[in-house]
């Protein structure tokens, strides 16, 4: 008798949000069996660590993701942990706390191994296959963000990332609701200064992944460009943050994130040459699982 082949797990621990994603193999796609989302800002006090409580409130959610996970019968959970751990001073106490509470260990995952996950994961989950030769993909992170080339075929031929993303951002720069022109002004002038040392290849298309991607895809719609970048830039900061989540339906923490992440995306457009950028369905968990339903198969 053939053995049933079970779902594998992700559980995503990001700068902003906390994410699990069970999902198997349908023939040749990624099905989803469950995914849920969990806003926990993972900021940082003054001195560069992520606080006790926070830390405490974070194992319980990836806690409860765990067990989640576990009454879907998965061959495994694998727990990944981005920009906010990789810089923190105390992430050996975190990750302690997490396999505490949950049983699991916290793998903290390098720039490079983020843009190569979110790569694999945004291509494999496209709705239509991808066109042929070289591909960008753009991660906006709270943390960090990653710019990634490759070929569907090939995988990964170029990668950057570095330590800006939506969450940074405007923690550093915006102290309005709604955000003024000059703190606006002052992130896009941040994003400008790192990407400018970067040449990455030109793809002939690409994908963005991540929170900010996912949120935008409510205000901007599947597609986007300079214009539609600058509309959705103008919807976000018309009226205070509070408003704009009911307008668009966003939690209203993202909302505020959201300006910060339309300017990563903006420069990291103008950094692929203006190649067209639309919203990808997977990234970054999608790539984690499918690595694992690799190792199980």
């Amino acid at each position: 008798m053939m053995a049933t082949r079970m779902p594998c797990a992700c559980v995503d621990i990001g700068t902003n949000t906390t994410r699990l994603l069970v999902a198997d193999r349908d023939g040749g796609r990624l099905r989803e069996v469950v995914a849920v989302r969990r806003f926990l800002r993972l900021a940082p006090g003054a001195d560069g660590a992520i606080p006790h409580e926070t830390v405490q409130r974070l194992a319980a959610v990836v806690a409860a993701h765990v067990r989640l996970a576990h009454e879907h019968e998965v061959d495994a959970v694998r727990v990944v942990a981005t920009a906010a751990i990789r810089s923190a001073p105390n992430k050996a106490e975190l990750c302690q706390a997490v396999r505490r509470s949950a049983g699991v260990d916290v793998e903290v995952l390098s720039g490079e191994e983020e843009a190569a996950l979110a790569f694999s994961g945004a291509i494999a989950t496209l709705a239509e296959a991808p066109p042929d030769g070289l591909l960008g993909v753009v991660d906006v992170g709270g943390g960090s963000s990653e710019l990634v080339t490759g070929t569907a075929a090939g995988g990964v031929t170029w990668s950057a990332s570095f330590p800006l993303g939506s969450g940074v951002l405007t923690d550093r720069h915006v102290r309005s609701d709604p955000p003024t022109a000059a703190e606006l002004d002052a992130i896009r002038a941040e994003v400008d200064a790192a990407l400018a040392g970067l040449d990455p290849p030109r793809p002939r298309a690409a994908y963005a992944v991540g929170g900010s991607a996912t949120s935008l895809a409510r205000v901007a719609g599947g597609a986007l460009d300079i214009g539609s970048i600058g509309r959705a830039l103008d919807l976000l900061t018309a009226e205070p943050a509070a408003a704009a989540a009911r307008r668009f339906d966003v939690h209203v923490a993202r909302v505020r994130l959201l300006p910060a992440g339309l300017l990563l995306l903006e420069g990291s457009w103008r950094a692929f040459g203006g190649a067209p950028l639309r919203i990808a369905g997977g990234g970054l968990r999608e790539g984690v699982v499918l690595r694992s339903l690799a190792r199980h198969s």
